[in-house]
């Protein structure tokens, strides 16, 4: 069971959901890139899920809990206290990155599943740290929402820089400050989930692909295919991932 809620008022500038993740069975959940950034509390305490760039299987046990807060693409700028790109690929523990603490139940420490927060504990914690954290740290580059849309349509990297008054050396090292990926690959990302949120809204895939930017079909298969790794019908359920 998955489930995605407004992060409030207080948080939507900068934070795409909250989220709650319980799974079923025995499972390999597939995570794909989505350029986002999320903090996440599961089984194995907090960390944090940098932005990826192909697929990440992750086993999941029947019964495994899971609650997430998930930043927008561009949007976490320097809450964790390093810089995007070092978190690219990868999932780091929360104690790793002292930038931001969160708070847990004096009972979570025992290991004892049953002795933990429940899931809206744990969010409330969560969401009270980050806005801490928020009020704290500079704003986000304000350009990153416009380079990720505009790439996001399926504009050339030497378009969108022209676009925003910016050199595509510029463009690059803003792209990589912002979203761990040099713009080339923030395209591909961007584009693939605007075409997988297409296409599981009952588009065609041929259609979705033109009106994702793609050449065409084939073309969005073979970039489903290099950041899936499994054909675009594997990926239309469930509607999200644990990241």
């Amino acid at each position: 069971m998955y489930a995605e809620r407004h992060p409030g008022e207080a948080l939507s500038g900068r934070v795409a959901c909250v989220w709650h993740q319980v799974s079923e069975g025995d499972s390999t959940q597939l995570v794909v890139p989505d350029a986002c950034v999320d903090l996440v509390w599961g089984p194995g305490g907090l960390f944090v899920a940098g932005p990826d760039t192909g697929p990440v299987p992750t086993p999941m046990t029947a019964g495994d809990a899971y609650v997430g807060l998930r930043f927008k693409p561009g949007a976490v700028g320097a809450v964790f206290g390093v810089p995007i790109h070092e978190l690219r690929d990868r999932r780091v523990p929360l104690a790793a990155l002292p930038a931001l603490t969160v708070p847990s139940s004096p009972l979570a420490d025992a290991g004892d599943p049953a002795l933990a927060p429940d899931p809206a504990a744990r969010l409330a914690a969560m969401r009270a740290a980050v806005l801490t954290r928020l009020r704290e740290t500079p704003a986000p580059d304000p350009a990153a929402a416009a380079i990720a849309g505009a790439l996001r349509m399926g504009r050339s990297v030497r378009d969108v820089a022209w676009a925003i008054g910016l050199s595509e050396r510029q463009l690059h090292r803003r792209s990589v400050a912002s979203f761990g990926y040099s713009p080339k690959t923030l395209q591909r990302v961007v584009r693939f989930q605007r075409a997988l949120t297409l296409t599981r809204a009952g588009v065609p895939p041929a259609e979705a692909a033109v009106r994702a930017g793609y050449a065409d079909q084939a073309h969005l298969s073979h970039d489903v295919k290099r950041l899936s790794g499994v054909p675009l019908g594997r990926l239309l359920s469930p509607v999200r991932h644990l990241p």
